[in-house]
C-alpha cells in the first residue's frame, strides 16, 4: 500500500485571545503515523500564555518567529528554568518536562514542535497534559484529593481548581507580573541555529547548522537530531538519504522551491512545489533533493536519531566519487569517455550546488 507523501499545512486545533495551537494530523499526513512523529505549532499573541503542561512525547522546539519567555521544569528539579527564547532557537524537550510559553511583546511568537510519538498514546499525535485550566490535571481530581495532597481547605481547593475557566492558551491580564528570564538558564538548554557556527557553508549554494549531542547534549535524551538548512536562489541540495534508518521530517520555514523524493525500485514518489508553512516526511532510505526558487529556501528538519549520518549521491563526497571507474562504466552501461566526463563533474562542490547561468 502506497503512502501519500504530499506536504501539508497545519490546522488550528484550539485557541482564543491569547493565541492558538495548530497541528498536523496523521489522517491528512499518513507518514506521521508511519514514522511515529508528531508535529504542531503554538502562536502566541501579546500577553499570550501557553499554560503549563507536559506531553507523552519527547520533542524539539524551534522558534520560527518573535521573542518571548519559556519556563522549563526538568524531572526532579527543585526550580524551574526561565529563559528568553528568540527566532532561531532550538530547545530539546525530553520526556517528563513541564513547559510554559509566554509572549510579552507586540509581535507574534511562533514555536514549532517536532517529536517522537512512538511511546505516546497515539502514533503521529502529541497528547498534551495541561496542569491547570478547565481540562487540566487539577480539575480532574476531587476537591478532597486536592485538599489532602496540598493541605488546603475544601473552599481553598475549590477556588484553586476552578479559578481558571479557560484552557490551553490564555491572555494574561495587563499588570499581572510574570517571571523574568535568567541568561544563565539558556546554558545547555538552547542552541540558536541562526547564530551557531556553520557546519557547511557553500558560497552561493547554501549553509547548514546541525543539532547533535555535541552542541546540544539534551538531544541525546530526546533521541532526535535536527538541522537548519538555507539554500540560495536557484541552488540545489544534493540528492541524498539517511543511511542509519532514520526518517526526515521537514518544515519549510520560508521561501519556496521544488522537491523530489525517490523510493523503492527507483520510483519517483513525490514531485511537488513547497513554500513556507508546509511539512513533509521522507521515509527511511528514500532519496530526497530540493531546488530553491529565486528567493531561496530555508527549512528546519528533525531526523529520528540524535547523530544522523547521510549518504549523498552528488558532489565531491558522493558515493559515486568513491567507486571504481570500471564499476561505474559497467553499472551505467556507458562509454569510458562518458564515465570520465561524469566523474569530472562536481569535484569541488559538497552538498549544495550554486545555480548555473542557465538555471537563473
Amino acid at each position: 500500500m502506497e503512502i501519500d507523501l504530499t506536504p501539508k499545512l497545519s490546522k488550528k486545533s484550539y485557541g482564543g485571545d491569547g493565541g492558538a495551537y495548530y497541528s498536523w494530523s496523521a489522517e491528512e499526513l499518513p507518514m506521521l503515523r508511519a514514522a511515529s512523529i508528531g508535529a504542531a505549532k503554538i502562536l502566541l499573541e501579546k500577553r499570550g500564555l501557553a499554560l503549563p503542561s507536559y506531553s507523552d512525547s519527547a520533542k524539539v522546539a524551534y522558534v520560527l518567529q518573535g521573542t518571548g519567555t519559556c519556563g522549563i521544569v526538568l524531572p526532579e528539579a527543585t526550580k524551574e528554568k526561565v529563559l528568553t527564547v528568540k527566532k532561531g532557537d532550538a530547545i530539546a524537550l525530553p520526556f517528563g518536562v513541564v513547559t510554559w510559553w509566554f509572549n510579552p511583546n507586540d509581535a507574534e511568537l511562533v514555536i514549532l514542535f517536532l517529536g517522537d510519538t512512538s511511546k505516546g498514546h497515539k502514533a503521529g499525535h502529541f497528547t498534551n497534559f495541561p496542569i491547570t485550566g478547565i481540562n487540566g490535571i487539577f480539575t480532574g481530581f476531587s476537591t478532597e484529593f486536592v485538599g489532602r495532597a496540598w493541605d488546603l481547605t475544601e473552599d481553598d481547593s475549590r477556588d484553586l481548581v476552578y479559578g481558571q475557566v479557560n484552557s490551553g492558551i490564555i491572555k494574561v491580564k495587563d499588570g499581572q507580573a510574570m517571571p523574568e528570564p535568567s541568561p544563565k538558564d539558556r546554558d545547555g538548554m538552547v542552541l540558536n541555529c541562526e547564530e551557531a557556527p556553520l557546519d557547511v557553508d557553500i558560497k552561493n549554494g547554501g549553509c547548514v547548522v546541525v543539532l547533535t549531542t555535541k552542541n546540544l547534549p539534551l538531544v541525546g535524551q530526546v533521541g532526535l537530531g535536527a538541522d537548519l538548512v538555507r539554500i540560495n536562489g536557484h541552488a540545489m541540495c544534493s540528492p541524498g538519504f539517511s543511511c542509519d534508518s532514520a526518517f526526515q521530517v521537514t518544515y519549510i520555514v520560508r521561501g519556496s522551491g521544488r522537491v523530489e523524493i525517490i523510493g523503492v525500485e527507483g520510483k519517483r514518489v513525490l514531485e511537488t512545489h513547497v513554500k513556507g508553512g508546509y511539512l513533509f516526511i521522507v521515509p527511511r532510505f528514500f532519496v530526497v533533493s530540493k531546488i530553491a526558487d529565486a528567493e531561496g529556501m530555508e527549512w528546519f528538519s528533525i531526523i529520528t536519531t540524535p547523530n544522523p549520518v547521510f549518504t549523498h549521491l552528488a558532489g565531491k563526497t558522493s558515493v559515486w566519487k568513491a567507486m571504481s571507474p570500471e564499476v561505474l562504466q559497467a553499472s551505467f552501461d556507458t562509454t569510458p569517455e562518458l564515465e570520465k566526463h561524469f566523474r569530472s563533474k562536481r569535484t569541488s562542490d559538497e552538498i549544495f550546488f550554486p545555480p548555473s547561468n542557465s538555471s537563473q
